[in-house]
């Protein structure tokens, strides 16, 4: 019961779309642009490094919001199977931003939302390891895409890793196949979602940072 619950809380704080509505406040509608989507990297080329940023804090805060929400209410109780609540409650959350019903469906890719979900984990390993992998694949690269993917790649890594060796203190044994499942679940959905990046990749024709359009 309480994963399910988890999964509803995230959606509905998934459903917060911040470029779209900054893009709203400015009487734009950021999907009718760009890669038509309505994610940090769309709306930072349409709208500007400003507006990027206000989508990525926005997107990625309400995924650590919704974290802690989840920790209010079940963390006291369930000690033993919070992480894996809390990954419930993070695939909600991009399932939300990916695809709110109230847009049709057609949201952001999930990059920002997933790595709140990442912080939302709390556990210092799994952010840094993170945030270190997209920094330093997106600046050697040139490709914000390649360096979100491989920031959701190493992460599900990381996460196994950490967990076979029992690192991670709030993740059980009876858990952790749980736990892997949820966060390949995650990286699946960004991948799927950049199915076209991963296309341009492999064609040569995915735009570098600094180019006009498209990504996430």
């Amino acid at each position: 019961m309480e994963r399910a619950v988890c999964i509803v809380i995230g959606y509905i704080f998934g459903l917060f779309q911040t470029g779209y509505i900054y893009g709203r406040l400015h009487n734009i509608d950021v999907r009718s642009y760009g890669s038509g989507n309505a994610g940090t990297t769309n709306t930072m080329r349409v709208l500007g490094k400003k507006a990027g940023v206000i989508t990525y804090l926005g997107d990625a805060l309400k995924a650590i919001i919704a974290g802690l929400f989840t920790m209010l209410i079940f963390g006291e109780n369930n000690e033993n199977i919070i992480f894996v609540l809390l990954l419930y409650t993070g695939l909600g959350v991009v399932l939300g931003h990916n695809f709110p019903f109230y847009m049709k469906f057609k949201g952001g890719k999930g990059i920002a939302a997933s790595s709140g979900v990442i912080v939302a984990l709390f556990d210092w390993r799994l952010i840094i390891l993170a945030f270190l992998t997209f920094i330093i694949v997106t600046l050697v690269t040139k490709y914000v895409s390649m360096g979100s993917l491989a920031m959701m790649l190493g992460f599900f890594l990381e996460l196994v890793i950490l967990g076979q060796l029992g690192l991670i203190s709030r993740l059980g044994p009876g858990e952790r196949i749980e736990a892997y499942i949820l966060g390949f679940l995650l990286t699946g959905l960004a991948f799927y979602r950049h199915r076209a990046n991963i296309m341009r990749l492999l064609n040569g024709t995915e735009r570098k940072i600094g180019a006009k359009k498209e990504d996430e």
